[in-house]
């Protein structure tokens, strides 16, 4: 019998062109949506490019009817708002900048949405990011590796996974560009061939963070003092949710120089700015670490790491910090610029992703 694949399916073209080309190459395709948010919740007048808005379903749909497989709308609603949104208003009220779609991979797409394929019988599951997974020929090992397209390479959204998930895990778009997938949904025909991309965070359409954390704890933000490296008081804030790490805009201070955000202190409710060179930091202690292979790099291994998704990847040591395993002190060959708390740190070896964790501080 041929292979069996559930698709997550977003109502886009890569999701669509991945389910069109595991199709043509002979599986049983199913394309599912998963209903994450309640579109109307938080904004009234929700974006119909957000991943599970009526649009997007009505699109996913029409996809699926389009190549001749079947679709099921998944209702993951509550899963997403206990195990994601929580975590995001958790670490923003740290006075930590998080990354919710890394998150939504692991805990989500590669936990729930594989208990849904396996139920459905089905042997694989599949999604529209671009990276590819290949098989170690030396140890048998699965490797996630970086999409051919380097300006739309996402492997550092999917360092949560582990040799189970790669298994059965397909990524067909990995192998090609952004122009040849949109060429390939015109070659196909379909219906989303010409669709905008998203760039907002699912949950926040209108990509106002603050409004949204505002709205869920209107109490809890309140005016501080801004200080400079000194100790000094230079100015005052809105409330500490409003910054991140680097950010240079809306800081309301009169200086010579220009001044970026470099530390903040939820506790205090303080704000520290200083110069652009007060942002070079060197080592940084990552926790939560998954090792993709199930162990970590050797010594002599050549690794180098990520500090967001749209920063180049850096030569770096990695030293324990514990004995778990899963928390490394990373050192930089050269200081980074605006290392961020509650961000995502990705390994790298070559085109393979090793692993990562979530930055806790700076050094």
């Amino acid at each position: 019998m041929k292979a069996s694949v559930l698709v997550a399916m977003s109502g886009g073209v890569d999701s669509s062109v991945a389910a069109a080309l595991l199709k043509e190459k002979g599986y049983q395709v199913m394309g599912a949506t998963m209903k994450i948010w309640d579109e109307g919740r938080e904004v009234p007048f929700p974006s119909p490019r957000i991943c599970c808005s009526l649009s997007a379903v009505e699109d996913a749909m029409a996809v699926c009817e389009q190549i001749k497989v079947p679709y099921r709308l998944l209702e993951y609603q509550e899963y997403f708002k206990s195990e994601i949104v929580e975590d995001f208003c958790r670490e923003y009220r740290q006075g930590r900048t998080p990354n919710p779609c890394v998150l939504c991979n692991s805990r989500l797409k590669f936990h729930h949405f594989l208990k849904e394929a396996e139920s459905l019988k089905c042997d694989f599951i599949a999604t529209g990011h671009y990276a590819r997974v290949e098989t170690d020929r030396q140890t048998g090992k699965f490797l996630l590796k970086r999409g051919m397209d380097p300006v739309k390479d996402q492997s550092y959204f999917l360092y949560g996974v582990n040799q189970e998930v790669l298994s059965r895990l397909l990524l067909p778009v990995g192998e090609f560009n952004k122009d040849q997938i949109r060429h390939l949904a015109k070659t196909y025909g379909l219906s989303v061939a010409g669709k905008k991309e998203s760039q907002e965070i699912c949950f926040i359409p209108d990509n106002d963070h603050v409004s949204f954390l505002m709205r869920r704890f209107p109490g809890d933000w309140e005016k501080g003092d801004i200080l400079d490296m000194s100790g000094k008081v230079v100015g005052t804030h809105p409330g500490y949710m409003h910054y991140t790490i680097g950010q240079r805009r809306g800081l309301g201070v009169a200086h010579p120089v220009p001044l970026y955000v470099v530390e903040i202190r939820p506790a205090e409710n303080v704000i520290v700015v200083g110069r652009r060179q007060d942002l070079l930091k060197q080592v940084v202690l990552v926790s939560g670490i998954n090792w993709i292979s199930g162990h970590s790099p050797g010594a002599s291994d050549r690794v180098s790491a990520k500090i967001r998704y749209r920063h180049g990847d850096a030569e770096v040591r990695l030293d324990p910090a514990d004995e778990s395993g899963h928390a490394f002190r990373v050192t930089f060959n050269e200081p980074q610029e605006a290392i961020t708390p509650g961000q995502s740190m990705v390994f790298y070896s070559g085109e393979i992703v090793l692993g990562g964790g979530i930055i806790e501080r700076a050094e």
